[in-house]
């Protein structure tokens, strides 16, 4: 008991946060701004530190059945933490846009900062990192498809329609995931892994696996979800409170909802790409960005139809060139089966001019 104690710290540290955060509610939203600002900041490493314990226990489940299925579960358990924090924030009267931006935010941070960051670095590690290129293709046709489909087009939808287009885009992703799920797990599986030769597994040392136990993963997941959802619940009043007329850009709160859901998989593709598998972080790049959307998307907008609340889902014309310019970058350089450095800087940029973007207000 007292291992599982040790070895859970971090979650126990966020769940007595949580146990602290819920009776000085009222005392944080009533001691000023700054008060406010800074419980919430503290919120938010809380909730980084409890998403980190769940994306652990989601990557032990993930190496105990293997790809494509281990993918699978890591960005899916990435998107239900960003799913319940959004739904947590929108059950507050954040603003409209917030479910937008988050998901923009989200394939900016996926795509230019994890995919950049990492190919730069293991390029400069490694020189040329090979990897399946049919993954990287099936990836961008199906995210350029689901953001047109949810995030551009309904800048063109009548408001008196907006409930048909928004029960159709629901099917539209729900097809979607369908296609995807039976490609990563079906007869294309083989599209998302890649064989590395033997003289490249020599060089490192084989690690004796960590013993798995289904069932204290799956509950500990779990629970490490309703914990962040705990902690979202006054992270999301006291931040809203914290940055109430400091003149701080709205996409700021996305990003920060976004940067949480992704911290971990920020670590597992920077581990991956200097180990020399770019296989695992096209994967994760890639596969996070395509099921925040493809799954964000239904869970919100049926939140919406619920609600009889529209959201705002159509991308601003700076949102949309961005995540053009992302795509059609990441088209031409994951079109060869090989990253390099320059092709990692290009993302990186691209992620950079992001955050410029961000912090202008566009």
């Amino acid at each position: 008991m007292l291992t599982l104690l040790k070895q859970e710290k971090f979650l126990l540290l966020a769940v007595i946060a949580a146990f602290v955060a819920y009776p000085l509610e009222h005392w944080m939203l009533h001691s000023g701004q700054p008060i406010a600002l800074t419980a919430g900041l503290v919120l938010i490493a809380f909730i980084v530190a409890a998403s980190m314990r769940v994306a652990h226990h989601a990557e032990l489940l993930a190496e105990k059945v293997g790809d494509p299925y281990g993918t699978m579960i890591l960005t899916l358990a990435a998107v239900l933490v960003e799913v319940v924090i959004l739904a947590i924030m929108m059950s507050n009267e954040a603003s409209p846009t917030l479910v937008r931006d988050t998901i923009y935010s989200a394939v900016m941070l996926d795509i230019n900062g994890i995919l950049g960051l990492a190919a730069l670095m293991g390029g400069l590690k490694h020189g040329e990192q090979s990897y399946n290129d049919d993954s990287a293709r099936s990836y961008s046709a199906m995210i350029l498809t689901a953001m047109g489909v949810s995030m551009v087009v309904p800048e063109f939808i009548p408001e008196a329609n907006w409930k048909i287009y928004s029960a159709f885009t629901i099917g539209a992703m729900v097809v979607l995931y369908t296609l995807f799920l039976r490609m990563q797990v079906g007869p294309h599986s083989y599209f998302f892994s890649y064989s590395y030769p033997e003289k490249r597994r020599k060089k490192v040392p084989e690690e004796e696996p960590e013993p798995v136990n289904l069932v204290l993963s799956i509950s500990t997941l779990v629970f490490g979800v309703v914990v962040i959802g705990a902690l979202a619940e006054v992270m999301s009043k006291t931040l809203d409170l914290g940055l109430e007329g400091t003149g701080a850009p709205p996409v700021i709160t996305a990003i920060l909802v976004a940067a949480i859901s992704a911290a971990p998989e920020i670590l597992t593709a920077l581990r991956a790409a200097l180990a020399n598998r770019m296989q695992s972080v096209v994967n994760i790049a890639m596969g996070a960005s395509l099921s925040t959307v493809i799954l964000t998307v239904p869970v919100m907008e049926g939140m919406a139809l619920y609600t009889g609340q529209p959201f705002q889902m159509a991308m601003t014309p700076v949102q949309t060139v961005m995540v053009f310019l992302t795509l059609i970058v990441s088209a031409i350089n994951l079109n060869d089966g090989e990253t390099n450095a320059i092709e990692g800087m290009t993302h990186f940029v691209l992620f950079a001019t992001f955050i410029m973007l961000s912090l202008l207000g566009l």
